[in-house]
């Protein structure tokens, strides 16, 4: 009868050693035992990039690439988008079941009554150059939070752990929102702790002289479905950021301004934006089959296309398709869509792509609609960290409680020199 092992034979010594095997992974610390002679370290994997490598055990998002499925604490990622709003969705991800009504309702009020920041927060953003970019005030503005709360070095403390969840989900709005004017020249908007959490982030960047602002309620409801699309997603390169850095015990705060600068390049949060470039480079329909054949020959990239993890239709593209429909029915058409559209249609039914599995992703749609709400393209990563917060909090206690968990630090190969003396700079060719 098969047992759960992987036998190994090392050619090199004619040993054979049979290594566990645990939820279909091997510890990697068990090929420490492979060695070609005493004096050896033992075998190690090398695996650039964790194209192959599991780093931690987590019940928070599930991911099947090929089939195309994403799951937060095993609810349907379309479900959730269509039924529940961003903050039941942040509950879930991080306490692991969908809230009750006494539950949402302690905490709404939790997170409401802290979107407020200290007024020295404020002072140190207005320090910034008039044309900062907004997501370097938001990383820079996340780690100044650590000198306002000092208490929060107590990462083991649950409590404690539970008070910065509560600010960071809560001031994280409010943070961005004043990044965004700072960046209009606009002066800050204060939260207004009677709108929903979207429409008072809406509010803090668009009010200027009502006496009560009033979101749109499409505008409202699809930055929420966006939210909620974004708030976790396994453990990508801003989430592994959130876990290395959370490893040293360092304060949520310093560990999150990681994850978001982790979160800030263009081949993560800044995706989106490179998708816009592509499609106004493109400019027309008619352009289309052009671009294809360029993108064939190896001369351009198609952006928005193609996954790390997913082999299959991103399901949060699909969702956002549908998102964006209904706010151009109120924002009116951007010739972008077109172009768009017309692009994934002869994409999806092209050999060339379908052989290379290169479908929609979540970036593809969602740079349209943040345009169409009239976000800048600089702005597009902050939406980016807002709802993932959620989840790095989520990934950040996960690792703090994992009693298998010590602090991060990968083995390399080294291929420099060997031992050699030192040469005198006299003698120095």
């Amino acid at each position: 009868m098969p047992s759960d092992t992987l036998t190994i034979i090392d050619n090199r010594t004619g040993k054979q050693y049979e290594i566990p095997i645990q939820d279909g992974t091997i510890k990697a610390g068990d090929l420490r035992q492979i060695k070609a002679n005493p004096g050896d370290f033992g075998l190690m994997t090398y695996d650039p990039a964790f194209m192959n490598t599991a780093s931690c055990k987590s019940t928070i998002t599930y991911i099947d690439g090929d089939a195309g499925i994403l799951r937060y604490r095993g609810y349907p990622i379309d479900q959730l988008a269509e039924k529940a709003s961003f903050l039941e969705v942040a509950y879930l991800i991080l306490y692991g079941e969908l809230p009750n009504q006494p539950q949402l309702d302690a905490w709404t009020y939790e997170i409401t009554h802290h979107t407020f920041l200290h007024e020295s927060t404020k002072q140190l953003m207005q320090a910034f150059r008039y044309d900062a970019h907004p997501m370097s005030m938001f990383i820079s503005t996340v780690a100044a939070l650590s000198t306002f709360y000092p208490e929060a070095k107590q990462v083991k403390n649950a409590a404690v752990r539970e008070k910065q969840i509560h600010r960071l989900i809560a001031k994280v709005p409010t943070i961005a929102a004043f990044s965004y004017r700072h960046h209009k020249g606009l002066p800050y908007v204060y939260p207004d702790n009677d709108l929903s959490y979207t429409g008072n982030f809406l509010a803090m960047l668009d009010r200027m002289t009502q006496a009560k602002y009033q979101p749109d309620p499409v505008k409202e409801r699809a930055l929420d479905v966006l939210f909620i699309l974004h708030a976790d997603h396994e453990q990508n390169c801003g989430t592994n950021a959130m876990r290395a850095i959370g490893s040293s015990l360092v304060d949520p705060y310093s560990a999150m301004a990681g994850a978001a600068a982790a979160l800030y390049g263009p081949l993560h949060g800044g995706a989106n934006e490179e998708v816009l470039k592509m499609l106004t480079e493109i400019g027309h329909v008619k352009n289309i089959p052009a671009f294809i054949e360029s993108v064939k020959k190896g001369e351009r990239r198609l952006m928005g296309f193609g996954h790390r993890v997913y082999k299959n239709y991103d399901p949060r593209a699909k969702i956002i398709k549908r998102t964006a429909d209904e706010v151009f029915a109120v924002t009116g058409s951007n010739p972008l869509l077109d172009i768009a559209v017309e692009l994934e249609r002869i994409a999806l039914n092209d050999d060339y792509f379908i052989s290379r599995k290169l479908y929609p992703n979540v970036d593809f749609y969602s740079g349209i609609i943040y345009q169409a709400m009239g976000f800048p393209v600089e702005f597009f990563p902050v939406l980016f960290a807002i709802p993932r917060t959620a989840g790095w909090l989520a990934q950040w206690v996960e690792m703090i409680n994992d009693p298998d968990q010590k602090i991060a630090r990968p083995r390399q190969i080294y291929l420099g020199y060997d031992e050699r003396p030192f040469v005198p700079l006299a003698d120095r060719k």
